[in-house]
């Protein structure tokens, strides 16, 4: 039987098991000490919420391949008022310097109710922010980042909250949990 583990993935710690500047503390080896499984796909270390860990080669692939299109929403919060024509832009594919993205779903939403960052974004008072849903179905380099900054929504905070059908829910940053599948 497979693995299939979900993760609540804090800021600051990268996407694998090994490999970090400061030892063990940034990466997922300190939080998920079972052997076996790897990250299905990744989430920058500047990015928080949920990473899939699984043991099936076949499931990472489903989950991770471009090519089969695994839906991921991210709550996302942006500098400057979000407006319809620049999720608009969104929602027609953006144009990045690695060719144009698949049309992204997306929407103005209220500041959801999550867990505080740590450490926390970078307010200024003289710049507005606000919060857009945005759910991509392919996996390119921080696509994200790039697709906001490209309609002039800088990213201050990126929550990935879906992929596919599992959700990170009430997972604080750092627990896991383990699913039948």
């Amino acid at each position: 039987m497979s693995r299939l583990i979900l993760l609540n993935k804090p800021f600051g710690v990268l996407s694998q098991f090994t490999g970090g500047k400061d030892g063990v503390d940034d990466t997922l080896a300190h939080l998920v000490d079972v052997p076996g499984v790897y990250p299905a796909g990744r989430l920058d270390k500047d990015s928080e919420g949920l990473l899939l860990l699984t043991d099936d080669g076949r499931l990472q692939a489903r989950i991770a391949e471009p090519k089969f299109k695994t839906a991921k929403t991210y709550f996302v919060q942006v500098e400057g008022v979000a407006n319809e024509p620049a999720l608009d832009a969104l929602r027609a594919g953006v144009k990045l310097n690695d060719g144009m993205t698949r049309p992204a779903q997306a929407q103005l939403i209220e500041p959801p109710e999550i867990w505080d960052r740590i450490p926390p974004i970078r307010v200024r008072k003289s710049i507005p922010d606000s919060w857009i849903s945005v759910t991509i179905s392919e996996g390119r380099n921080r696509q994200v980042r790039r697709m906001t900054a490209a309609v002039g929504l800088p990213t201050l905070r990126l929550v990935r909250w879906r992929v596919g059908e599992w959700a990170v829910d009430t997972l604080a940053p750092g627990e896991w949990r383990e699913i039948d599948i």
